[in-house]
């Protein structure tokens, strides 16, 4: 075990129970804190029409080596999201789960996780708060393939 870890830990144990309450309450306000800024970021960064069939894939204008060290980054990141979505989805952990875990599979290379996409995202409840999110932000709501023209 490296040694750095080793002091971690020695650490942890050294404290005392009011130190330990007010270590974890730190960190359950930096976590819930943390999650909504990074999920309301990239949820406000989306083009409305992302969730579209027609919408473009944004590594297929470059070299190859990059768009395959891209591929391994986004696949690595969406895997991390989706295990910290599932976390924040458990009863009693602050954060925003379920639209975690959708920003993670947003990033998945997976077969049928276009589909998977558009379905989680046209639930009445999930769509209402993204855009009610990017609304805050002047951004206009999602499309989706068969809402109606605007």
């Amino acid at each position: 075990m490296p040694e750095w870890l080793e002091n971690g830990i020695d650490w942890l144990r050294a404290l005392t129970w009011a130190e330990a309450l007010l270590l974890s309450a730190a960190l359950f306000v930096v976590m819930f804190f943390g999650s909504i800024a990074a999920v309301t970021c990239i949820l406000v960064k989306l083009p409305a029409d992302y969730f579209q069939n027609d919408h473009p894939h944004a590594l297929a204008d470059q070299h190859p080596v990059i768009r395959w060290i891209g591929l391994v980054l986004k696949n690595l990141l969406g895997v991390t999201l989706v295990l910290i979505g599932i976390v924040l989805a458990l009863p009693g952990v602050p954060g925003q789960g379920i639209l975690t875990m959708l920003l993670g599979v947003m990033l998945l290379s997976l077969p049928g996780k276009r589909r998977c996409e558009q379905w989680l995202v046209s639930r009445r409840r999930v769509r209402a708060a993204i855009d009610r999110i990017r609304g805050k932000f002047g951004k206009p709501p999602l499309v989706l393939d068969g809402d109606p023209p605007i």
